[in-house]
C-alpha cells in the first residue's frame, strides 16, 4: 500500500502536538528545580507511566517483534528479572536518595566517597547514556529510511531535532507528560497491528500457533545454565535483576523521576508498578513478532528481508490500511522520542550539576543555570545525532542497546552498593574498584565467551569485591603507619 499523503498527515500532526505540548508545558519555568525535576510535582501514576515509556523505546517496538520472529519468547524471561531489579532499587536505593536535597545520582556518590568518584560516575553514564541511546535514534531512522525516500542521516537529524525542541523547552515536565501521551500512542500502535495481522492471517490465532507451535516459537521457559546463551530462565532471573537494578538504581536518567516525584512512597510504588507494566508489554510485542512470522509465511514479502529488524516496519508500511500506517508509525516515533528526550535531559542535568557547577561556575543565578542547562540540552541531542551515523554497523538495535548498557552499569551499581555497604571504603578503594571492574567486563565482553545478561552481575561483583578488599589494605596499612 505505501505511506500516503494521509499517513503523513497523521505523523505531521503527532510531531507538531509534541512540540506544541512540550513547548506549552514549559512555560513558567525559573530554576533548574523546574528544568530537571518538574518542581517535584508529578503524580504517582504519570512517575510510572514516564518510567514504562522510557525504557520501551524503539528497540522494544521493533526489536522484540524480531527477536521472537527469528527465535522465540525466550526473551520474556528477562521481564521476570526486570520486576526483582525493580524491587530492589526501590527497597535498598530509593530511600537513599530522599535523605538529602540532590539534583543527580552522582552527588551522593561525592558525599560517601569524594569528588573523584562523583565526577567518574557521572562520565560514565554520559558516555554510556551517549552511545546506547544513539543507538535508539538510529533504529527509529530504520523506520523512516523504510517509508520514505530520505537517508538514514536525514531521517535521524528530524528526529533528533524535534526531541530536542520540544525538550529544550520544556524540560523534565515535557518529558514526563509526553511520556504519557507517547505510552497510549504506541501501545495503541500494536494492539492495532495485532488486530490487523490476525484479520490478515488465513485462519487467525489457529493458524499463528499451527505454524509456530511446531518450531517451539512460543517456548518462553529455558532452564539450561549456559552462561554463553543470551535468553535462559537462569540469564533472566539473575542477569535481568542485576541490569535492572543498575539501570534503575544509577542511571540518572532514572533517578530524576524518582525525585520529580517529590515522594519516597509514591517513587517506589511507581517503579514497581512499571515492572508489572512492561512484563506484560513485552508480552504484546512478542506475540506480534510470531504473528509476523505467520503472516509472512503466506505473503512473503517481494524482497528478502536484509535485517530483522525491519520485518514490523515492513508490515506497518506495505499491509496496513491508508490512516493506520500514519498511526502506528507515529507509534514508533513515540516509543523512540520517550527515550531519546529522557536521555538528552538527563545528560543535561549530569552536566550541569556534575560538571559545570563543580569545576567551572560554582556560584550563579537560576536564570544563568538554566540558561546553560538549555545549551547542554542541544548539544547533547547534537552528539545522539552523530553516535546514530555509525550505529547501522552494531548488529540488532535491541542487542546492542542492552549491550552497552551491560558492560557499564554494573559498575555504577557496585558503587552504589559499596556505599551503602562499606563504612571502611574510601576514594581509593572506590576508584581502584570502578577501575577492576570497568577492564574485566570489557575482558569478559571481547572474549566472546559469556551472553550479555551476566554483564552486569560481573561488573557489580567486581567492582564490590575489589573495593572491600582495597578499603581493608587500606585500614591494615594505616594501622601499620600508626
Amino acid at each position: 500500500m505505501g505511506f500516503t499523503g494521509l499517513d503523513y498527515l497523521v505523523l505531521v500532526i503527532f510531531l507538531a502536538g509534541n512540540v506544541l505540548l512540550g513547548t506549552w508545558l514549559g512555560r513558567g519555568q525559573k530554576t533548574i528545580n523546574d528544568y530537571f525535576l518538574a518542581g517535584k510535582r508529578i503524580p504517582m501514576w504519570a512517575i510510572s507511566l514516564s518510567i514504562v515509556a522510557t525504557e520501551t523505546s524503539t528497540l522494544t517496538f521493533i526489536g522484540a517483534p524480531a527477536i521472537a520472529y527469528t527465535g522465540n519468547l525466550t526473551f520474556l524471561q528477562l521481564a521476570f528479572g526486570y520486576i526483582i531489579g525493580k524491587v530492589l532499587v526501590s527497597t535498598l536505593l530509593i530511600p537513599a536518595y530522599f535523605k538529602g536535597e540532590i539534583q543527580t545520582a552522582y552527588q551522593l556518590l561525592q558525599a560517601r566517597f569524594g569528588q573523584a568518584v562523583r565526577t567518574l560516575s557521572s562520565l560514565v553514564f554520559l558516555v554510556t547514556r551517549g552511545l546506547s541511546d544513539g543507538v535508539r535514534l538510529f533504529a527509529t531512522g530504520l523506520v523512516l529510511a523504510a517509508i520514505t525516500n530520505m537517508t538514514d542521516l536525514t531521517t535521524m537529524i528530524v528526529i533528533g531535532v524535534i526531541t530536542v525542541v520540544y525538550t529544550y523547552f520544556g524540560g523534565m515536565t515535557a518529558v514526563i507528560w509526553t511520556d504519557v501521551v507517547q505510552l497510549f500512542i504506541y501501545l495503541a500502535g500494536a494492539i492495532v497491528a495485532v488486530f490487523l495481522l490476525l484479520d490478515k492471517i488465513p485462519g487467525g490465532w489457529s493458524e499463528v500457533v499451527a505454524v509456530a507451535a511446531p518450531l517451539h516459537k512460543f517456548q518462553f521457559l529455558d532452564f539450561t545454565f549456559d552462561i554463553t546463551r543470551t535468553f535462559t530462565f537462569w540469564a533472566g532471573i539473575i542477569g535481568g535483576a542485576f541490569l535492572t537494578f543498575a539501570t534503575h538504581g544509577s542511571d540518572q536518567m532514572m533517578v530524576q523521576r524518582y525525585l520529580a516525584s517529590g515522594s519516597k512512597r509514591d517513587s517506589q510504588v511507581a517503579l514497581i508498578l512499571s515492572g508489572v507494566i512492561v512484563f506484560f508489554q513485552f508480552i504484546l510485542f512478542l506475540v506480534i513478532g510470531v504473528m509476523l512470522f505467520a503472516f509472512y509465511r503466506h505473503f512473503p514479502p517481494a524482497e528478502a528481508i536484509k535485517q530483522t529488524d525491519q520485518v514490523f516496519p515492513l508490515f506497518i508500511v506495505n499491509h496496513m490500511p491508508t490512516g493506520l500506517s500514519g498511526l502506528v508509525v507515529a507509534a514508533v516515533f513515540a516509543a523512540a522520542m520517550s527515550t531519546l528526550s529522557s536521555c538528552v535531559n538527563s545528560m543535561s542535568s549530569s552536566t550541569t550539576n556534575d560538571f559545570y557547577r563543580v569545576y567551572f561556575v560554582p556560584k550563579a543565578s537560576d536564570a544563568h543555570y538554566l540558561r546553560v542547562s538549555r545549551f547542554f540540552t542541544l548539544i547533547w541531542g547534537a552528539v545522539l545525532v552523530a553516535v546514530s551515523m555509525v550505529a547501522k554497523n552494531w548488529g540488532s538495535v535491541l542487542l546492542a542497546g542492552l549491550t552497552i548498557q551491560s558492560i557499564t552499569m554494573g559498575v555504577l551499581l557496585g558503587i552504589f552498593l559499596l556505599g551503602l555497604g562499606s563504612r571502611r571504603a574510601n576514594q581509593a578503594s572506590a576508584l581502584a574498584g570502578m577501575s577492576a571492574g570497568l577492564a574485566v567486563i570489557l575482558a569478559v565482553h571481547f572474549s566472546g565467551r559469556v551472553a550479555l545478561t551476566w554483564y552486569t552481575l560481573i561488573g557489580t561483583s567486581v567492582t564490590l569485591l575489589v573495593g572491600l578488599l582495597a578499603s581493608r589494605l587500606v585500614t591494615k596499612n594505616s594501622a601499620a603507619v600508626e
